[in-house]
This record gives structure tokens, sequence and C-alpha cells, in this order.
């Protein structure tokens, strides 16, 4: 309940506050001089790091590794139920579903049909403000014009949320191991979708925390459905 809360506080911020937004996109934008005859009237410019070849591979690998990681736990759950029996292990076959069921809900159903689909923000490169032609909007706002797959929240934030929450389900000591590697990843992954002017950095902050709420919710309403069966 802490984390929903949190989540809905920080949107209030940024919303009441949407400067934030436009400031911190502007420190990753080069400003170049506009070539057309209604320059005066246009901001020109570009975000370097989209250009980077090795950032781009990099972002193709974070953006496939949830995706990449979802399909062996699928694996791995079915594993757990052939064969059963005396070789069932019922702790990592919840884990798996509490897995598979938060990324589902969490990055795929929330962030990517929900509220990508429908609440219309434009991408910082789309917005007049570095270059493009539609109007910034701030985030929650349904007064967007951009049609699908839109800037509130970042998908890919939200996919990297839910892989940091991964480590409370690896066993020790792989989870000590583990634990520095996934958490650069999750980091990375938001920051670099910033830098390229796809996200800004509400959606980026909203959209990976997003993730860590469902998660949240799902482990512990897992849980309580465990301690209820037991009596």
């Amino acid at each position: 309940m802490g984390l929903f809360c949190l989540w809905w506080a920080l949107l209030l911020i940024f919303h009441t506050f949407p400067h934030v937004d436009i400031v911190a996109s502007w420190h990753f934008f080069l400003v170049d001089t506009c070539k057309t005859s209604d320059a005066a009237a246009q901001v020109c410019g570009r975000f370097p790091s989209r250009q980077t070849a090795f950032l781009d591979t990099l972002r193709t690998i974070f953006f496939r590794l949830p995706y990449v990681v979802a399909a062996v736990q699928l694996a791995m759950l079915i594993a757990c139920y052939w064969p059963h029996g005396a070789t069932f292990n019922a702790l990592r076959a919840r884990n798996l579903k509490i897995a598979l069921a938060s990324l589902l809900l969490g990055p795929g159903l929330i962030a990517n049909v929900i509220l990508k689909e429908h609440w219309g923000r434009p991408r910082p490169i789309e917005t007049l403000n570095f270059g493009g032609t539609l109007d910034f909007v701030q985030a929650g706002s349904l007064a967007g014009k951009c049609i699908s797959n839109c800037s509130f929240v970042s998908g890919e934030a939200a996919s990297a949320g839910w892989l940091l929450c991964l480590v409370m389900l690896i066993p020790q000591p792989a989870r000590t191991g583990l634990f520095l590697p996934i958490l650069a990843i999750s980091i990375l992954t938001p920051l670099m979708r910033l830098s390229f002017g796809a996200h800004f950095l509400s959606d980026i902050v909203l959209g990976w925390l997003l993730a860590i709420v469902v998660f949240a919710g799902v482990y512990a309403g897992t849980e309580f459905i465990t301690r209820a069966k037991k009596f």
C-alpha cells in the first residue's frame, strides 16, 4: 500500500510541476540551427544518444532481455509440473507464477495496453519543445494528441523494474552475485529511454515504479491466499 500511494504521490508531483519533465529531457537535447523559412517559430535539434550505435544496440538487448527471462521462467514452470509428485517444488512453482503474473499484469496490461494506448501523451521527440509537431502535456493528462504507442508510461522502464523485482525470488548465493548486474540494467534501461528523447522523466519513473507496485501486490496477494489455505 505504501508503494501504491507513492506512485500516486509522484504522479501528482509530476502533473503539478510539468517543467521538471522538460528540463530533464533538455539536458539530453542538442540544439541546432533551423534551416526552414519559419525557423524563428521552431526548436531545432536532436538527441545525440539516439544516433549512437552502441547505445542503440544496448537498448535492443535490454529491451529483449525481460522477455527472454520470461520465456525461461515459463519453461521452468512447465518443468515443475512435468513430472510431478515427490519431485514437485512448490516454492519454485509459486515464485515463477508470481514473476510471470506480475509481468503480464504490470508491464504488459497496465503499462503497454491501458496507459500507453489510451493516455495520448506525445514522446519528447514528438513535441514542439524538441523539434516535433505536437503540444507537450503533463504526466497523467488525457489531452495529448498521440494516437498509439505513446509516452505515458514507459513500457521498457516497467520491464526493467520487473527485472529488479526478480532478485527477491533468486535463492542465495546467486542473489548476491546477480543483484548489482540486474540493478545496473534496471536503471540504465529507463535512463537510455530518457536520453533518446523517447520518454520524459515522469514516464520512466512511474513506469519503473509501476512494475514494482504490481509485483508487490501480486506477491502479497499470493502470501495472503497461501496463509488462508493453512487455516
